[in-house]
């Protein structure tokens, strides 16, 4: 900013003129196309469908409405927008309207630069400060948006309320130059969505009878819910009749996505990076869970399934995984899928229930869901189990269901070290064969997750009985433990 304009007069000589923020975003817009440059980072999953609509909305002209469910990124789309805008704009020093020296809107700033003529101060306001963002709420007025007449402005100056300097500037006036953005909009009563009318059409504000025109310039973006429209508000038809383009936000069209989405957004420590070694089968039942609980029964659809679920899941495992490793005094260590049983608090507030899922309880859904993800999961890797245990001949279950069978019993706990937890797996006859032979080139730890993985995809198709501890899960023959209890019931 070193060798910026600092007065009107060097303004001029400098060659600048003055556009519209509409004009300006266009412009650099029409640039990053040319250069084949992307305005998004970290937008994942919209590349074809979401950012270009937004592209096509900017070449347009046009004022926003991001339309979608709960965790879409429609905030983070817009506040990125900033990158559209000019480095630095020229602003009148003093204005409360971020005037244009060479355009100015205000009565202050023109006053001003009559009387100072290109003597009159600028400064420069970075495109960071270009951006303002408001939320939605019942409470909000329209003196918060647009202004109102100051009382104690008046008193203080000693003017009348004929007087503009009584003017309190709200808002949007405020936001002139700018991009303004207000979340959930249907949660705007729908008297002050009227009040928006004049600015979205015409771009000028009347401020308590005053007969003022202030030819606003601002960059109007809305983000709302769907669900709103049933549950609290809705956006006024007059007032969606005046935004340019609305865009539909969507959650990630397949589980790819989502895992690069949670690795974006996940937390981990410097321990964790190091230390933890979270597999691709884990990672893709994690984004699986939040699949499953968009098309669950139990889940509200409306309601939506944010990708928040996903990441505070991915980042609770790490944390299962790392308390693990401290209780037993271990290094290094790699997620099981037992350690999924410590995600369920992560789950449990990101679902909205219907009334089936309500009466199941909230526990009891989001275990339904990891166990639906596990059920899923093992159909994408090997063949159905049902299927296999109808064939007599070299079933590859059937050593697995024997040594069950046998009277054995597996115990998987939270808090089992390494050796234990391997030792366990590893005793099951037939288990690592069974993997081998539809997974041959997994080995080492990854070779033991998948055996945990098959021991609990038998138990979710019925081949297993799977009793959940306190501190884990055991599993054993399922119809020996049937028969088990009708003996018992017999005998007494």
């Amino acid at each position: 900013m070193k060798n910026l304009p600092t007065t009107i007069g060097e303004l001029k000589k400098s060659g600048y003129e003055p556009r519209s923020i509409q004009e300006e975003m266009r412009s650099n817009l029409v640039q990053s196309l040319q250069k084949v440059e992307s305005i998004f980072e970290g937008i994942i999953g919209y590349e074809d469908t979401v950012i270009p609509d937004i592209e096509r909305a900017i070449l347009s002209g046009h004022n926003i409405n991001l339309l979608g469910l709960r965790g879409q990124a429609k905030t983070r789309i817009a506040r990125q927008l900033t990158r559209l805008l000019d480095e630095f704009v020229p602003v009148v020093e003093g204005s409360e309207l971020n005037d244009d020296p060479l355009a100015p809107i205000s009565q202050f700033a023109k006053e001003k630069i009559a009387g100072e003529g290109d003597k009159t101060k600028i400064t420069w306001l970075r495109r960071d400060e270009r951006y303002v963002e408001k939320l939605a709420t019942p409470d909000v007025s329209v003196a918060d948006l647009i202004g109102d007449i100051d009382p104690i402005k008046a008193a203080n100056l000693k003017l009348s309320y004929s007087d503009y300097r009584v003017i309190h500037y709200g808002i949007i006036p405020r936001s002139n130059r700018c991009i303004f953005v207000i979340n959930e909009l249907p949660d705007l009563q729908a008297r002050i969505q009227v009040a928006l009318f004049n600015i979205l059409q015409e771009g000028d504000v009347q401020i308590r009878g005053f007969q003022l025109r202030i030819p606003l310039d601002v960059k109007f973006i809305f983000t709302a819910n769907p669900e709103d429209y049933t549950n609290r508000g809705s956006i006024i038809t007059p007032l969606k009749d005046r935004i340019g383009s609305q865009i539909l936000t969507h959650y990630p069209k397949d589980i790819e996505i989502g895992k690069k989405i949670t690795a974006q957004e996940a937390k981990m420590t410097d321990f964790q990076k190091e230390n933890i070694e979270v597999s691709d089968l884990s990672r893709t039942l994690i984004e699986r869970i939040a699949f499953m609980a968009r098309d669950s029964e139990y889940v509200d659809s409306k309601s939506g399934v944010s990708a928040r679920l996903t990441i505070t899941a991915f980042e609770s495992l790490l944390s299962t995984i790392e308390r693990r490793m401290l209780m037993n005094n271990e290094g290094k260590s790699s997620a099981r899928i037992s350690d999924l049983q410590g995600v369920l608090p992560a789950i449990n507030g990101k679902v909205e229930l219907v009334y089936e899922g309500e009466q199941e309880g909230a526990a009891a859904v989001a275990q339904h869901l990891v166990s639906a993800a596990i059920k899923e999961e093992f159909l994408m890797n090997f063949p159905d189990p049902n299927r296999l245990s109808k064939v007599t001949d070299k079933n590859p279950v059937q050593p697995i269901r024997d040594w069950f069978a046998a009277g054995n019993v597996l115990d998987i706990l939270l808090s089992d070290n390494t050796a234990a937890y391997q030792n366990g797996l590893k005793k099951v006859t037939g288990l690592a064969k069974f993997v081998k032979q539809f997974k041959p080139k997994v080995k080492g730890d990854e070779l033991i997750l998948w055996m945990e993985f098959v021991i609990y995809g038998l138990s979710e198709y019925s081949l297993l009985l799977r009793n959940q501890l306190v501190k884990g899960s055991q599993f054993k023959d399922l119809v020996g433990s049937i028969f088990s209890e009708e003996d018992f019931f017999n005998e007494n």
